[in-house]
Formats: C-alpha cells, sequence, structure tokens
C-alpha cells in the first residue's frame, strides 16, 4: 500500500491560447495596413519562406487597429505571466514589445525557429483561410527536451515530441520565446496573414 504525498510537473511549457472578441471590422483594418506597408516596403528576410515579413516594430505605427492589437498582447503577456507567478505585479517591470506582421502566400510557410532574448512570444491570427484537409495554415511546436522517442509506447502527452494545430481568426497564442517553432506551407490560394510580437522584461531602473 502507498499513498501519495504529492505531485508535481517539472519542467512544463506553458502554451495559452485567447480570442479577441468582434475581431472582423478589427481584422479588415489589419489587412488594409498591410496593404499599404507591403506597397511602401518587400520585407526583410526572417524565418518566412516565400513570404512577406514587415520591417521594424510593427506597434510604433499609430493606426487605432495595430494599437489595439498591441493592447490585446500586453494583456494577453501579462495574463500569461501571472499564470506561472501569481505574485506577478505589472508595475515591477517594464514590458517592451515588437511586432511584426507576416503574410504567407500559397506556398509561403515559415521555417523552424526560436525567438531568442525575449521572454514570451505571441502570434494573432489576422486571416487564415480556410481548407478541407492537410496541414495549411498549421502551426507546430517541437519539444524543447531531448532522449523522449523511448516515452512513445506509453502515449502521453505530457511527453509528446511535438504540437501542432490550426489556430482560427481572431486567436492570440502566447508561448515561450525558447520554444521551437514553424508554420506549414500554405495549401490555399488566400493570403495567411499573422501579426507575430516578442515580449522581453527588463528590471526597471533605481532613481
Amino acid at each position: 500500500m502507498i499513498e501519495q504525498t504529492k505531485y508535481q510537473k517539472l519542467f512544463s511549457t506553458p502554451l495559452i491560447r485567447f480570442k479577441v472578441q468582434d475581431c472582423a471590422v478589427l481584422n479588415a483594418a489589419l489587412l488594409m495596413e498591410g496593404e499599404m506597408m507591403r506597397a511602401q516596403s518587400k520585407g526583410v528576410s526572417k524565418s518566412n519562406r516565400g513570404g512577406w515579413h514587415s520591417e521594424g516594430n510593427l506597434f510604433d505605427i499609430d493606426a487605432p487597429s495595430i494599437q489595439k492589437i498591441k493592447r490585446s498582447a500586453e494583456e494577453a503577456v501579462f495574463e500569461v505571466t501571472r499564470k506561472v507567478n501569481s505574485k506577478f505585479k505589472p508595475d515591477d517591470l517594464n514590458l517592451k514589445l515588437f511586432a511584426w506582421m507576416n503574410a504567407n502566400p500559397s506556398g509561403g510557410y515559415n521555417a523552424p525557429h526560436t525567438h531568442p532574448g525575449a521572454h514570451w512570444s505571441g502570434v494573432y491570427y489576422v486571416a487564415q483561410p480556410e481548407v478541407e484537409e492537410g496541414s495549411s495554415g498549421m502551426i507546430e511546436f517541437l519539444d524543447p527536451r531531448f532522449d523522449l522517442e523511448h516515452w512513445k509506447i506509453l502515449d502521453a502527452s505530457a511527453f509528446r515530441q511535438k504540437l501542432t494545430f490550426r489556430p482560427s481568426v481572431g486567436e492570440v497564442i502566447v508561448f515561450p520565446s525558447y520554444l521551437m517553432h514553424w508554420v506549414h506551407p500554405n495549401q490555399s490560394n488566400e493570403d495567411r496573414v499573422t501579426i507575430a510580437f516578442n515580449a522581453t522584461f527588463q528590471r526597471l531602473k533605481k532613481r
């Protein structure tokens, strides 16, 4: 006979999903902003393959739609931080947000990557083309731990080697920036458009 005295989840990796309510008008405005930016800039090359990645910090733009997403990103970051530290107070640290827009046309995707130097990373889904089958538009997260191959036999979700899902329009997902992830190729004829962001905390300077 044994008696359980404690149960702990060691080295867990949080991933939280949020939904921006009534986002249709917001997304239409964001798509217009994206079209204007794409007309003015060829973008930069990061993890994007066959797609467009905006220049600079998107959240520096004063457009109401972009500033609304910035506030939503900040709210999501604070919420996920409270999940891992119930004593967290936003006023105790300075939060820096850096964002960019991604547009993946047919065949475009994002190669496996992490976001070094940040604490949290997130993605807001502006446009997600519907597909009947296949992995189009899916984001895939890879387990950062190693030597887990033999755990397959137990079929335990805590030790799965990857998580793949297709977020919906208006959804925000937030995850630790060290987590390796990539986006499957767009298999539709419509652009898949997202706004990604990094969130980095800094200690307040002493006066």
